[in-house]
């Protein structure tokens, strides 16, 4: 059994959190692969490391003084070391690594600096080896990931250690410099490690015990997926639940390798599973999560006889690809087409699009409305199930929310609605109270 471990930064915020984490590691020998975080919050009000080097990383670009803020980047690192009894001393990395920002050396090799010094520490603590990120990740020339030639590398070079720490979030690009993933990306470098090293297991270990049905600042106490599959946790990530990385799925899914969320302040939970085909049965609840969010736009294009115009949706879309606007949802009818976008990648271009659209198919009319919040209910049991659908509509009109926008893959493995953003958390509330009671257990 080879398990790969990735700790999230509130899991490692201090030297407290790096006790229980060495802890949760020395409990089981098949986890070997550890890959960590930078330093998150050690409590509400606090910054987390990150944070600090960006903002370190832009004083520096305006040549604003950065000796008070790197004084607490390096009070944060040293003050896990001491309180940890460790004999180690990164003074001559932190200086390396505040010269290198001074010198401009780019607003990814900042943010990753957090990682590279956890790791580190946390190496050293554990007396694992360390790889770092930079001689086994690895990007190409546009920016876009190597993936096969990461996996090549990276699979070879862990086959050297039998316990191992691989910071999290960063890689190299053929240049030489730094080249980070987005905001979370510790995720999608643990799940590269568990294809690498063709793990059994992936645990991700963050501040929650699982996977929540729906979101907790608006549902109080939601109940804990215990298993859901890939598929489903695709739908919900990309509408706004964050547990994990949505880009994280890819390479374990690929390789059959499942994924669980555990909670490190309580790691007797089993947390979350997640799965490329679910091994329990689908209970009496029907869906497993909903999960939504808002700033949306919708534009809607009118035409009489439209469905008779061959190519006038292709013509539509080329305006958008145009202007670089990703298309959301495309909910239609006989002579409307509707297209579901994020306000704020139009903001700089809604009349540029909506010229373009008049200029491009001769519409009967066109317009853009704000202030859409779009909802997926999502769930594996809904494909059985009669009279879902008919569900989620009712407990949207007895809460009073008009539905703006129905949207239903031909999978049934979720259905989407759009409701105006003052609506948003009423309607979650709503679905969710329709579909859940007290004494149901999600699974």
């Amino acid at each position: 059994m080879v398990k790969v471990v990735k700790f999230g930064g509130s899991s490692l915020a201090d030297a407290d959190h790096f006790r229980q984490v060495a802890s949760i590691i020395k409990a089981d020998a098949s986890r070997k692969y550890v890959v960590p975080s930078a330093p998150g919050k050690r409590f509400s009000s606090d910054t987390k490391v990150t944070d600090m080097l960006y903002d370190c990383y832009n004083k520096a670009r305006y040549h604003e003084d950065i000796t008070e803020i790197f004084n607490a980047i390096s009070e944060r690192y040293n003050s896990i070391i001491k309180d940890l009894s460790l004999d180690f001393d990164i003074s001559g990395e932190l200086e390396y690594v505040k010269n290198a920002i001074l010198h401009r050396s780019g607003s990814d090799y900042a943010a990753s600096r957090g990682e590279y010094l956890n790791g580190l520490i946390l190496a050293k603590y554990l007396g694992f080896a360390f790889v770092d990120a930079e001689s086994v990740i690895f990007f190409h020339d546009d920016g876009s990931f190597n993936d096969e030639y990461t996996n090549d590398i990276l699979s070879a070079e862990l086959k050297k250690y039998e316990y191992a720490i691989i910071p999290g979030f960063y890689g190299i690009m053929p240049n030489g410099t730094i080249k980070t993933f987005s905001r979370g990306g510790s995720d999608i470098t643990g799940s590269l490690v568990a294809r690498a090293v063709e793990a059994d297991l992936y645990e991700n270990w963050t501040d929650v015990s699982g996977f929540k049905m729906a979101d907790p600042r608006i549902i109080h106490k939601p109940k804990t997926i215990k298993e859901i599959t890939y598929r489903e946790l695709r739908e919900l990530s990309f509408m706004g639940a964050s547990v994990l990385h949505d880009e994280a799925i890819f390479p374990v899914r690929g390789a059959g390798i499942p994924i669980n969320i555990r909670n490190t302040n309580a790691p007797e939970k089993d947390g979350t599973m997640i799965v490329s085909t679910a091994q329990t049965p689908i209970n009496e609840n029907i869906i497993t999560g909903i999960a939504g969010k808002k700033g949306f736009s919708v534009v809607t294009i009118e035409r009489d006889k439209m469905n008779s115009i061959v190519g006038f949706g292709r013509r539509v879309l080329e305006v958008f690809e145009e202007y670089n606007v990703p298309v959301e949802h495309l909910p239609n009818g006989i002579d409307t087409m509707s297209v579901v976008i994020q306000t704020s990648l139009i903001e700089q271009v809604r009349e540029k699009i909506l010229n373009a659209i008049n200029r491009t198919v001769r519409p009967d009319s066109v317009i853009i409305e704000d202030g859409l919040a779009l909802i997926a209910v999502v769930g594996r049991g809904m494909i059985k199930a009669k009279g879902t659908a008919a569900r989620v509509f009712n407990a949207v009109s007895k809460a009073e929310v008009n539905i703006r926008m129905i949207d239903q893959g031909s999978s049934e493995l979720n259905i989407i609605i759009g409701v105006d953003e003052n609506d948003f958390e009423k309607t979650l509330s709503a679905i969710y109270n329709e579909f859940v009671s007290e004494n149901k257990d999600i699974i």
